[in-house]
């Protein structure tokens, strides 16, 4: 147990969330170069050609330069060992973020200091308010000129509800910007631009009056001192305390691409972040620190490598310890499966682990076993909770350009729907494939993986649908009776649940009226 337990201390997982351009996989290489993990970071734009940046592995990633599947990558720092989920910043992938957001922890926003708040970043912090997720926000590309401060701080705070506590200011910004004065431990870092190595330009300082910053600053120290008394008037003490029930979101100011302002964050975040904190089933919450393995899927990836047609399912530990070769119940199915190459992960490079313990995600390689939601167990027969497929905003009827490769068609499409890539409908009355998105970009990723992965053309065809809802009843005969009438508007969904695909709101509105003893659901999770 003292194994466990000192395992689980030493875990920090956490996702990096954004809009997109607002610098999230920039972070995400700068933290894995601090943690030694990279030499030089990817993502430097050197004589106008971008280099593809290590998280985004999919080759339809590197030609659009967006972030569409979530990565997961391990390294260790200071004696903890940091798993961070990079998520897609694209508004498209929305559903495949608020899922990583089950697995994780904790949070770290980062808000584009010239853009400020976005429409994204304002529904991803709904869900981790909802979730009660604690949050620290990274306001990034202080190198240029954007928005003053605290005006800024002002925005985020009302746009996204939330109080803020700033533990790191940034002297000056745009071309004037010198450095970052970090309020937490009194340091101050000064600004040399480095994008592809560490700064180690870190003065102590005693406090705010120490006469070494009049010395580096120059007359930029009246300015910083006046905003620090400002900031401790308004804001008060931090409490960590108040950070874990995620009721104050600490605040970093820096530049990402020039390695600026990160390791305050950092530094910050392996000391006040949480560690793997418990999670609820349907019968009861599991503490990590229990002795009995358990873990749920919340994210299924196919031919991560494109010379080997597998799927790898990420399961994120929940209490006890996963090892390798031991058999562990699959609670939806009922039978025991071993794993004998589970693998963490720093991007697309894998190693195989031999035990892993609560916190950590790992992979799993997986010939169609699981679906996303799924729960490993020691034996309890237990389901985790709060991974619900959403009701898409998009249809699409699945065409078939190419009859001879139905059966490549079939299985891709299972596959990638079985990953939440998109939702799949299968309309009961004349079995019509029906696939459902939150944005049109997974509309691309699907035709292009198709027929990349498995060899199979296909074209969509818009049709006029609203919304789809999962349906359910205490009264059998009246639901029965309901598929029976509404059969022209009723498919099932990959796990073979009866949904109605309503054609506009009023409609939607109307059934809901006629039908009172039918239960409508915008989730699967009912």
């Amino acid at each position: 147990m003292s194994d466990i337990l000192s395992e689980i201390n030493k875990r920090k997982t956490f996702a990096i969330i954004s809009h997109p351009d607002a610098g999230k996989t920039t972070l995400t290489e700068k933290f894995l170069l601090f943690g030694g993990a990279i030499q030089t970071a990817g993502a430097v734009k050197s004589n106008k050609i971008k280099k593809g940046a290590t998280s985004d592995f999919m080759e339809i990633e590197r030609q659009r330069g967006i972030s569409v599947a979530t990565s997961v990558m391990t390294f260790e720092y200071k004696g903890k060992l940091v798993n961070i989920l990079d998520t897609p910043g694209h508004k498209d992938f929305a559903e495949d973020t608020y899922r990583t957001l089950t697995a994780v922890d904790s949070v770290i926003l980062v808000v584009d200091s010239v853009k400020g708040v976005e429409t994204q970043t304002e529904r991803l912090m709904e869900v981790c308010r909802m979730r009660k997720t604690p949050v620290i926000v990274f306001v990034n590309k202080l190198d240029r000129d954007g928005q003053d401060p605290f005006s800024l701080m002002d925005e985020i705070e009302s746009k996204l509800d939330i109080q803020l506590r700033p533990l790191s200011w940034p002297i000056n910004r745009g071309p004037f910007f010198k450095g970052v004065y970090n309020l937490y431990d009194h340091s101050l870092n000064l600004f040399r631009p480095s994008t592809q190595t560490l700064t180690d330009n870190i003065i102590t300082i005693k406090d705010i009056n120490d006469p070494e910053l009049d010395k580096q600053l120059g007359k930029d120290v009246n300015q910083l001192r006046d905003d620090i008394e400002l900031i401790d008037g308004v804001y008060g003490e931090f409490d960590p305390k108040e950070y874990l029930t995620g009721d104050i979101a600490p605040v970093f100011f820096g530049s990402a691409i020039n390695n600026f302002g990160i390791q305050e964050l950092l530094d910050t975040f392996i000391r006040i972040a949480p560690t793997p904190r418990p999670r609820n089933t349907e019968t009861r919450e599991i503490q990590p620190d229990e002795n009995k393995f358990s873990g749920f899927i919340f994210k299924i990836h196919a031919n991560i490598d494109p010379n080997h047609r597998n799927r790898i399912a990420f399961l994120r530990i929940c209490s006890g310890k996963f090892e390798r070769n031991k058999f562990y119940t699959h609670t939806r199915i009922q039978k025991n499966l071993r794993f004998s190459t589970p693998v963490t992960f720093l991007a697309s490079d894998k190693s195989i682990i031999d035990e892993a313990f609560p916190g950590d995600v790992i992979g799993l390689y997986d010939t169609g076993n699981f679906k996303i939601g799924d729960t490993l167990t020691e034996g309890e027969i237990l389901q985790f909770t709060g991974i619900p497929s959403f009701s898409p905003e998009i249809f699409k009827e699945l065409v078939n350009k190419d009859p001879m490769k139905t059966k490549q068609l079939d299985k891709g499409i299972q596959q990638l729907t079985d990953e939440g890539v998109a939702q799949l409908f299968t309309m009961t009355s004349n079995n019509t494939k029906i696939i459902g998105t939150v944005g049109e970009l997974q509309f691309d990723v699907i035709q292009y993986r198709l027929l990349g992965e498995y060899g199979a053309s296909c074209a969509f065809k818009p049709i006029q649908f609203h919304k789809a809802v999962w349906i359910t009843s205490k009264n059998p005969l009246k639901l029965k009776e309901f598929i029976r009438t509404k059969s022209n508007y009723m498919a099932v969904d990959k796990d073979e649940k009866p949904v109605f695909l309503a054609t506009s709101e009023w409609i939607l509105n109307l059934t809901k009226q006629d039908y009172p003893e039918i239960e409508f659901h915008t989730t699967s999770e009912f």
